[in-house]
């Protein structure tokens, strides 16, 4: 697997920049990338000035005892949905002394997709404690392609948040 956490760099740059600007840190909340954004973010010296820390949570009981996801809430929309994607940045705003938030969480692939949720399907969220924003995106691809998609889009919010 080659995650490419240099190809972040520059966008970790502007993160970087935007939260030091504003005196901000920030959490992670992952699923299907397995700790790539926080990876990501950490890979820059001088990261512990900015990142507080990241939440791996690929199974829905990690989503609930890390994060306070209610399972009720994973049983209706299921993990892969804008309201569990969303859960989980409330989660981690609240579980961490942080200003700002992402969470993700889909279907990397190759297997996993069900009907209405090919492979590919990712549900992004972040936030403040003003509010959280979501979006779902359609990455093509394989697994490896999907989940560095994922991580370049995450760090796009993040960095068009801290700036807001």
């Amino acid at each position: 697997m080659n995650t490419g956490l240099l190809n972040f760099e520059p966008a970790v740059a502007r993160l970087a920049e935007a939260l030091l600007a504003r005196g901000w840190r920030i959490a992670t909340a992952e699923s299907c990338t397995g700790g790539l954004i926080a990876a990501a973010c950490t890979a820059r010296a001088g990261s512990s000035d900015w990142f507080e820390r990241g939440f791996v949570t690929y199974s829905n009981a990690a989503k609930t005892e890390l994060l306070g996801v209610d399972a009720a809430l994973i049983a209706a929309h299921g993990a892969v949905s804008e309201e569990v994607a969303q859960a989980m940045v409330g989660g981690a705003l609240q579980r961490a002394p942080v200003q700002l938030a992402v969470a993700v969480t889909g279907i990397a692939g190759p297997g996993g997709a069900v009907p209405g949720k090919p492979v590919g399907t990712v549900w992004l969220a972040w936030g403040a404690a003003k509010g959280i924003q979501a979006e779902c995106l359609h990455l093509p691809g394989d697994r490896d392609a999907v989940r560095a998609a994922t991580v370049a889009v995450a760090l796009r919010r993040l960095a068009e948040a801290a700036r807001a």
